[in-house]
């Protein structure tokens, strides 16, 4: 009876495993016969502005059906290409992450078209303390002495450029990192207009950076504020309470009280004792 059990337990492994190895070979046969497409990528981490070598590439059998429409099959395409966004190890090189062909590798290959890179001093204040990194958007206050028609200056902060775009950060223009950097130098892409603004605003008065939410669109309606405004509304916020004036109750009418009738005497209280002197002849009698 033992032998019995042993011997069903053997074909049941064997089974199970001849099972195993029929899904198996099928499972690779399929693979086998899925279409694959050799594909350009990286070999490195390459950073944004950086000019691609050779050494930076190698090529990777990619499912035809996935391979980017715009990816490259030959590493000699990409010979002297500048990347215009950090490309990762193991990532596909796609041709809208390339600067045109003939671009000199830096920042400038990073620029987008039509627009400008300035670059303005900052500390560790105004750098919105190092977390204003490549890649966030900023908005660029003023702080400057405005002049009025009396002659007397007043000092007055407003927003003058929105949604700035950082480049890069004292010589750094790499937008993987997330730790703050406190830099003495953040350089920005504006239009030619706007770099037009910022160089006549830095020149007038002081500069902060206000980090702003990157998918934050909406524009600022606000029309800045002067000092004498921000000490009127510090002093109706700082004012203490007023004063609870005393309430005014109205004396009760006072009633002259009734004249209280006096009691005449009717005259001197009788004596109790008399004594009857004689003075000359003369009779009188004294009481006491």
């Amino acid at each position: 009876m033992k032998n019995m059990k042993a011997i069903v337990l053997l074909v049941l492994a064997v089974i199970t495993g001849l099972a195993a190895a029929v899904y198996a070979a099928s499972w690779v046969s399929q693979r086998g016969n899925i279409a694959s497409t050799k594909v350009v990528v990286a070999a490195v981490d390459i950073e944004l502005g950086s000019k691609i070598s050779p050494q930076m590439l190698t090529t990777s059998e990619w499912p035809s059906e996935s391979v980017p429409s715009d990816a490259f099959k030959d590493a000699a395409q990409l010979q002297d290409r500048v990347v215009k966004a950090s490309v990762l190890r193991g990532e596909a090189i796609v041709d809208r992450k390339l600067a045109p062909v003939g671009t000199q590798g830096g920042l400038s290959a990073v620029i987008a078209e039509g627009k400008r890179a300035m670059t303005v001093r900052v500390n560790d204040v105004v750098g919105v303390a190092g977390f204003a990194l490549p890649g966030n958007f900023v908005d660029v206050m003023l702080n400057a002495q405005q002049e009025r028609a009396g002659g007397q200056p007043n000092q007055i902060s407003l927003t003058v450029l929105e949604q700035v775009l950082v480049l890069a950060v004292a010589q750094e223009a790499s937008r993987d990192d997330t730790k703050p950097k406190v830099v003495s130098a953040v350089t920005l892409e504006l239009s030619p207009a706007d770099a037009e603004k910022l160089d006549l605003a830095r020149s007038v008065g002081t500069l902060s950076l206000v980090l702003r939410n990157q998918l934050d669109k909406n524009p600022t309606a606000t029309s800045g504020v002067t000092k004498a405004e921000l000490l009127k509304t510090a002093a109706i916020i700082k004012a203490p309470p007023p004063v609870q004036q005393p309430v005014q109750v109205a004396a009760p009418r006072r009633v002259a009280p009734a004249p209280v009738a006096t009691m005449k005497m009717a005259g001197p209280p009788t004596p109790s004792v008399c004594v009857e002197v004689i003075r000359n002849g003369v009779r009188a009698l004294d009481c006491f």
